[in-house]
């Protein structure tokens, strides 16, 4: 089957086709949970005064540190634009140093990031993982290996312009 995508004048009232549907309820109900899961672990991280993208970014640059900061943003799903701005903002509040070395500025935690990092990610990881909790844990290593698969052949995914079929 070729890549190319082919618009269907023939949908239901929904929008679904015999051969699309489930892959679409299962796209919707993946962005759905997503966007829930990030409104919980924002109101559980604004107690300790971030947001789940600067958790995201803290936790990144804990583990790759010091990261390039190119590098960094390529790990992050916020824009470069983002990346540079959100930086910016975890600079001023001392949880993070950058060092220009030639033309790379690297990332690093500073003390007051490691100690906010130290105390938040058991939080939010236990957090996390209880929204797994409903599944036992032969369904949440399927569940993880399912996601793998799906991830990687999104990787090799390339996005051609759609074929329109006349009216």
């Amino acid at each position: 089957m070729s890549n190319r995508i082919q618009v269907v004048t023939k949908m239901n009232k929904r929008g679904f086709t015999d051969d699309n549907k489930t892959g679409l309820l299962i796209w919707l109900r993946l962005a759905r949970f997503y966007q829930r899961s990030n409104q919980l672990s924002n109101e559980l991280l604004q107690h300790f005064g971030i947001t789940a993208a600067q958790f995201d970014m803290l936790a990144q640059v804990m583990i790759y540190q010091p990261v390039p900061q190119l590098e960094l943003a390529e790990h992050l799903t916020i824009s470069r634009g983002g990346v540079s701005h959100m930086l910016a903002r975890l600079e001023k509040e001392q949880l993070i140093v950058r060092e220009q070395q030639w033309k790379v500025k690297y990332i690093s935690l500073t003390a007051k990031g490691r100690a906010l990092m130290d105390q938040v990610l058991p939080v939010q990881s236990d957090f996390q993982a209880s929204m797994f909790e409903v599944l036992d844990e032969a369904e949440r290593k399927t569940f993880l290996d399912l996601m793998t698969r799906i991830h990687r052949h999104s990787l090799r995914k390339k996005v051609d312009a759609p074929v329109l079929e006349e009216q």
